[in-house]
């Protein structure tokens, strides 16, 4: 291949050396590149942020016959050294808050639930600790963590005993009493100060490493080079950091994305320049160089289960004619909370059918107001999407889940797939040739909203920003964005399709709150009445209208999203469809 001046620049680097690069950029093709001029005596290691991260590289490395890089993630490292080494039996899904309960023997202070809800509590301050650089659990403020103000005034009450607790925990699992955690043995492995016998490391996806982490690859001896986009950090909430900011190496950089357009290259530089409204002045360089054509794959990209769910829900009763679909991260990560409660166990526990619910934590629970407020107290958001989604569809839940597992294919089958879906942190160093967003973004007037409140955190809010960028940087050909996530001077082009918005949604508190309502009912049929609302309603279609609906409807997009569009009803959508093509 022929390389830039910037991969050049890299290549010919001696340093240690941090390399900014933005999506698309062709970031393991540099890395590469710089592996297959290094002396072939010399032991590289590739430090890969996750396991598919890993399958791939490997296979890169394998077919340039690079036989002396090693490909391992820091997870795989601490593994051998950990629990291979000294037998530790392995947690592998980690630990239930009603599991740690038993195994604290954590009783109930009086408040309903309060001995689960302590539990959560130390499952997340013994991760904050796992995954951070600190030596001792009391050097971490885990009250500075929580955001939600049920939740942080629990953990005010209750700071003594959790805290006890989570030492108490973490030491079980150190002896070997019980069986230790993907992040214990990370954690372990961290504070052993191991020493990675190899010339050149090279460390990925920087922007999303854990401190732990950082400060195993920052005490090697080796040639180290760091790679990430600072703009791409989205795991702040697993306590991930930005490493890019973390060091003080020679900073270098890829600013060309083979990926997309330069137009979907000026919309996410825009997008970007929004943190200056968190004080920040972004120092940003991002073209676009990407010439593709193609339009087979096509996914739908939200910012939360709850979104890409309802989404999801929508386009297959819509698309009766769709065959198969697929889940990035698989179907069940959608339909299961962070603490193994299932969708079904939500249902049954509405219905009053506690006899049915296999969840430990909701089997305890009374009714779905009990379990809405052990949410409030545990700050459990994965949860609480569930509940609102059997709120909206109640008993319809186990008919949706039965189509969508119909239609749903495994990876190996994952290009027969019509539409993928993901949310944004599961699509994360994908791409695909056409993109349409959900509505459940941060847009830059609901931004300024959430900067004015009292308690307004900018690295939350920073990342918000950069789900919407990695969101944008998906698409290879065709983005389909609402016009609220739009910034001011951008229009549509042949690659950037703008979907028109209504105003109500536009002054929602939130976009996520737009999704927890739903959709909008259409229940006036009067032509006055309509027309206040749609005012193109019942109004001559054009060729270039009924060109532009059937093109966005053939790319998936809802007919409540195109009536919203095009100013007109759902049924007169439907029907203008149906004319056209036999919807």
């Amino acid at each position: 291949m022929k390389l830039t001046s910037e991969q050049e620049a890299i290549l010919a680097t001696e340093q240690d050396v941090k390399i900014n690069a933005v999506a698309g950029s062709g970031k393991t093709s540099t890395i590469v590149a710089y592996a297959k001029q290094c002396d072939p005596s010399k032991k590289l290691l590739y430090l890969a942020f996750n396991k598919s991260v890993r399958i791939e590289a490997t296979q890169k490395f394998t077919e340039e016959n690079l036989s002396n890089v090693m490909v391992e993630t820091a997870h795989s490292l601490a593994y051998k050294n950990v629990v291979r080494k000294h037998g530790y039996a392995l947690q592998a899904n980690g630990y239930k808050s009603h599991e740690i309960a038993k195994i604290l023997s954590i009783k109930s202070a009086g408040k309903k639930h309060s001995e689960l809800v302590v539990a959560n509590h130390v499952a997340k301050y013994a991760a904050l600790f796992c995954n951070s650089a600190a030596l001792k659990v009391g050097e971490l403020n885990y009250l500075e963590t929580i955001t939600n103000e049920e939740s942080q005034e629990f953990v005010h009450t209750h700071h003594q005993q959790i805290y006890v607790q989570t030492r108490t925990f973490l030491a079980k699992m150190n002896s070997g009493e019980i069986p230790i955690t993907h992040d214990f043995y990370l954690k372990k492995y961290q504070l052993s100060k191991p020493k990675l016998f190899y010339d050149y490391i090279f460390f990925d996806e920087g922007q999303d490493a854990s401190p732990a982490m950082l400060d195993i690859f920052k005490r090697q001896t080796a040639t180290k080079i760091l790679v990430g986009d600072t703009h791409q950090q989205i795991y702040g909430w697993r306590n991930a950091v930005n490493s890019l900011e973390k060091t003080n190496f020679k900073e270098l950089r890829l600013s060309a994305s083979f990926r997309f357009s330069p137009q979907i290259a000026t919309l996410a530089h825009k997008i970007l320049l929004w943190k200056k409204h968190l004080g920040q002045d972004p120092d940003i360089k991002l073209f676009g160089r990407g010439k593709h054509t193609e339009n087979k794959v096509k996914a739908t990209i939200a910012r939360t289960n709850l979104g890409l769910l309802l989404r999801a829900i929508e386009f297959i009763k819509e698309n009766k004619r769709v065959k198969h679909i697929y889940f990035e991260g698989n179907l069940s990560s959608y339909t299961y909370a962070d603490d193994g409660a299932s969708l079904y166990d939500v249902l049954n526990l509405k219905n009053g059918k506690k006899r049915l619910v296999r969840d430990a934590i909701i089997k305890q629970m009374s009714s779905l107001e009990d379990l809405e407020e052990y949410i409030k107290q545990t700050d459990d958001v994965q949860l609480g999407l569930m509940v609102e989604i059997v709120k909206e569809y109640g008993n319809e839940i186990p008919k949706i889940l039965q189509d969508l597992k119909s239609k749903h294919v495994e990876n190996e089958e994952k290009n027969k797939a019509e539409m993928i879906f993901s949310t944004v942190h599961r699509c994360k160093g994908m791409e695909y040739d056409s993109v349409q967003l959900v509505n459940d973004f941060v847009g830059e007037e609901r931004l300024k909203v959430l900067i004015e409140k009292d308690d307004a955190d900018p690295s939350r809010l920073n990342e918000e920003i950069n789900l919407l960028y990695v969101a944008v940087t998906r698409t290879r050909n065709h983005l389909y964005i609402p016009d609220n996530l739009v910034p001011d001077g951008i229009g549509p082009t042949p690659s950037l399709h703008i979907i028109k918005t209504v105003a109500k949604e536009k002054d929602s508190k939130s976009e996520t709150d737009r999704a927890l309502k739903l959709y909008l009912k259409e229940k006036s049929y009067a032509v006055e009445k309509v027309r206040e609302t749609h005012k193109k309603a019942y109004q001559k279609w054009t060729p270039e209208l009924d060109e532009e609906l059937l093109a966005m409807y053939d790319e998936g997009i809802p007919s409540r999203v195109l009536a919203i569009h095009f100013n007109r009803t759902t049924g007169g959508i439907r029907s203008r469809l149906k004319k056209l093509n036999g919807w």
